[in-house]
């Protein structure tokens, strides 16, 4: 049920081998539903002016698509990604390690990591008779989070239609957790609260860094 490290074997790599980024073959309507959906909570959110929670759920997307263009990179320099979705799984491929359901749910997931926060984010944990300074809700909240994700996204790597694949032996559950999820989460639960000048360089330069990879790598059949 649950897999915590990649397998490395003939049946994951030809799983991996079979992926077709950007088909249209299994395209279906729960696309656009989805793509609804996420656009109402944004705009929802930006009418009611939570500004916040907007600056969250566009700094762990932003860093998601970075990771998923290094992810694809890898995979044209050693032949395997760290990580990829089957064909089966999904409607659309968008790189070839992440689908638009995962890629939709991670627009959000900032969002929801952010809400869950205290309503006083100085707010820290594992103080003692105040002489200690404790640790930031913000961090232990991403700790949780990314194990959270960790955790489900091993019960993924354990679907039998090949949900989500690992190849790599070296490449599962631990690794995920600790570079991948973690800064995932540290981005949208610190980012909001950064100096607005600060935050406004950091989320231009990392969506126009994200914009121009993906303007140059996919024409060149990179990724």
């Amino acid at each position: 049920m649950f897999q915590f490290w990649g397998t490395g074997t003939d049946e994951a790599k030809a799983l991996v081998d079979a992926v077709v980024v950007r088909s249209t073959e299994n395209f279906n309507w729960t696309f656009i539903f989805i793509l609804a959906v996420v656009f109402y909570i944004y705009w929802t959110e930006i009418k009611n002016k939570s500004f916040e929670i907007v600056y969250a759920g566009l700094a762990l997307y932003g860093v998601h698509w970075l990771y998923e263009i290094c992810n694809a990179i890898i995979c044209k320099i050693w032949g395997y990604p760290l990580w990829t979705v089957s064909n089966e799984s999904t409607t659309f491929i968008l790189l070839i390690g992440v689908c638009w359901e995962l890629s939709m749910m991670f627009s959000i997931a900032g969002m929801i990591s952010f809400k869950m926060l205290p309503d006083d984010r100085s707010t820290r944990y594992f103080t003692k008779g105040g002489t200690k300074k404790g640790i930031s809700c913000k961090l232990v909240g991403a700790i949780e989070m990314a194990a959270l994700f960790g955790l489900f996204e091993s019960f993924l790597a354990g679907t039998d239609n090949g949900s989500f694949l690992w190849v790599y032996k070296w490449w599962g559950v631990l690794p995920v957790f600790i570079t991948t999820y973690v800064p995932f989460f540290l981005a949208s639960n610190y980012v909001p609260d950064m100096e607005p000048k600060k935050r406004k360089r950091f989320l231009i330069g990392l969506w126009g860094l994200d914009a121009l990879l993906l303007v140059v790598l996919i024409p060149l059949g990179v990724i």
